[in-house]
């Protein structure tokens, strides 16, 4: 199976890392442990074939102590029978069990595909692989492995499960529906489908309805911890956080492995936040970086890490930043304090994507700005500072997420005004005087999806024609600030509406973040959903309109949004429910186009 090659932060399709709370995973069903007790029981059924009766008793104490979770000595016993044989394929199969669930892919892959090559016909190892194969990110690879399983067993509701799982994940939701839907008929008490039919549908945004198929799931198998975890992400999606969290804590209740235990926890994080219970969903939060959890990032910062109460006055701290671009920018929102508290002779070491350096190097000029890269290795996503030149003068360091246990526990703690991050005065004066060229009104940025849309972050955005209201006030100069392709949507706006959309020349918006941050605030306002260029306006105390969602965690338990005070926020009555938002949107914008101040 082909390895991932590296991937660097600074290559045009920089990896995006990790699981920001904004990004709530859904758990698929059947996708589980390697070598379940069913598959266990069936090889050892297969095993009593063998003719080799002297290995025969190494591989059965292999598979008891699997059985029994100790992978420790089930590998062992699976490395003692192929000392004797090589070439036996059950060994090099009970090996790859053992290695995965020691969270050792790179060997267990190796096993996996000896196994393979060795049990042609034993399809059950195909299952297996291509399982290890999602888990580590390789959907292709797993679709052909699911599908090769899928031949020899057509009517095994595991095996259109888990094609659909790699299917629906790599952007194809009709597909899936499509594997999903004769598989349902064939075994229609089987949860576990349900369960994955309403992950497809949730992908797609339709939460109501998603969350018909996980109650369905529930009826089934009550004792169903991830389809009672995915009803609760429905909930949260819905504006019910109440709910969310109850059905999240009894899911967690239930008997879960280890790396969606960690999924779970990451999830309740974000509802705890859209409750209000700040504090302690920055303390769940740290969940994503425990080594069960199957997207963790490893930092690799041999130096003591940073924990909340520590003195840092005097000291050198190196602080790395995650998540996506846009998280990087919020996290930043900490970074003023920590300055504070090293005081005068401590040293800020900050890491960050490229594109910020600039940014972020005149924002806080009492720091060290280097950049960050990111690497998958053997199926892991590890994240480097290849630019500090002696980490052993660092005393400590922390992930960026990680200082808002300590930084901003409550509402309150948030800065009530003001900015962090500086925009270019030059290249400000410099929009400032390009904008003069576009037609007169107020100057108001415009963004409406994110540029990401190989995965779920779309269901969070309006469609593009319902903001026709907005776009159809008069006295207002709209400018693009989106990043990506959107030349169809200006078409149908000047086609559908009259409405010109100014372009801003000589400008990068994905790459040339500095100057992105000086056009926003040349402007006048900016209106969108947040995404990375929002997130930037903000930081630099531009004027915002912001739509936001029923469960979204950003906004605190509150109804405003406390990381940007500047920021007048928008809700629409239930999830993708747009048309009422943007009437307010659009009356709002009147209101303030109008003002004789601005």
């Amino acid at each position: 199976m082909p390895r991932k090659a590296p991937t660097s932060a600074t290559s045009a399709a920089a990896l995006q890392i990790g699981s920001a709370p904004s990004q709530v995973r859904l758990a698929t069903s059947a996708l589980g442990q390697a070598g379940s007790r069913d598959a266990l029981t069936q090889l050892t059924a297969a095993m009593a074939e063998l003719k080799a009766f002297a290995i025969q008793p190494l591989l059965n104490r292999a598979v008891a102590a699997l059985q029994a979770e100790d992978h420790q000595t089930g590998g062992e016993w699976a490395i003692k029978a192929l000392e004797m044989d090589e070439r036996n394929g059950f060994g090099w199969y009970l090996l790859a069990i053992a290695r995965e669930r020691a969270g050792d892919f790179a060997s267990s892959v190796a096993a996996y595909e000896s196994a393979l090559r060795l049990l042609p016909d034993h399809a059950e190892v195909a299952n297996d692989l291509g399982r290890l194969a999602y888990r580590m990110g390789m959907r292709t690879q797993a679709e052909k492995l699911f599908r090769h399983f899928l031949t020899r067993y057509p009517d095994h509701p595991e095996g259109a499960n888990n094609l659909a799982c790699a299917i629906r994940d790599q952007d194809r939701p009709d597909e899936a529906v499509e594997i999903l839907r004769p598989a349902i008929l064939k075994h229609p008490h089987t949860a576990m489908l349900w369960n994955t039919m309403g992950t497809v549908i949730a992908e797609q945004g339709d939460f109501p309805n998603a969350e018909v198929f996980f109650r369905e799931a529930l009826r089934l198998q009550d004792d169903f911890p991830k389809a009672r975890y995915n009803a609760g992400n429905a909930r949260l999606a819905l504006g019910d956080p109440v709910g969310a969290l109850a059905a999240c804590e009894q899911a967690l209740a239930g008997v879960v492995p280890a790396d969606e235990r960690q999924m779970m926890r990451l999830a309740r994080s974000t509802i705890l936040m859209a409750l209000g219970r700040v504090g302690e969903g920055w303390d769940e939060y740290e969940a994503r970086l425990d080594p069960q959890f199957n997207d963790v990032t490893h930092f690799a910062v041999d130096r003591p890490r940073w924990e909340p109460g520590a003195d840092l006055a005097g000291r050198s701290l190196l602080v790395i930043a995650e998540q996506g671009l846009g998280d990087e920018v919020l996290f930043a929102n900490t970074l003023p304090d920590v300055l504070d508290r090293l005081g005068p002779d401590g040293r800020l070491t900050l890491a960050v994507e490229p594109r910020l350096m600039a940014l972020f190097t005149r924002s806080f000029p009492q720091a060290r700005i280097d950049r960050h890269a990111t690497y998958n290795v053997d199926g892991r996503t590890v994240r480097v500072v290849p630019a500090v030149p002696d980490l052993a003068a660092i005393d400590l360091w922390t992930p960026m997420g990680s200082l808002l246990r300590e930084f901003r526990r409550n509402v309150d703690a948030f800065p009530q005004s003001g900015s962090y991050l500086r925009a270019d005065p030059a290249r400000v004066a410099h929009w400032h005087q390009a904008l003069e060229t576009a037609p007169a009104g107020a100057k108001v940025g415009l963004l409406w999806k994110s540029a990401v849309s190989n995965d779920a972050r779309h269901r969070f955005f309006s469609p593009f024609a319902a903001w026709a209201p907005v776009l159809a006030q008069p006295g207002v100069t709209f400018v693009n600030l989106q990043y990506g392709d959107c030349s169809e949507e200006l078409a149908w706006v000047k086609r559908e509406l009259g409405v010109q959309v100014w372009t801003p020349p000589g400008i990068d918006l994905k790459q040339d973040l500095d100057d992105v941050a000086a056009l926003c605030c040349a402007l006048d306002l900016v209106v969108g959903f947040s995404n990375a260029t929002l997130n930037i306006a903000g930081a630099c105390g531009v004027p915002m309109f912001l739509m936001s969602t029923p469960g979204a965690w950003p906004r605190l338990g509150t109804e405003r949004y406390p990381w940007y005070p500047q920021t007048r926020l928008f809700l629409p009555p239930g999830f993708g429910d747009w048309d009422p938002v943007m009437a307010e949107v659009a009356q709002a914008l009147g209101e303030f186009s109008a003002r004789p101040e601005r």
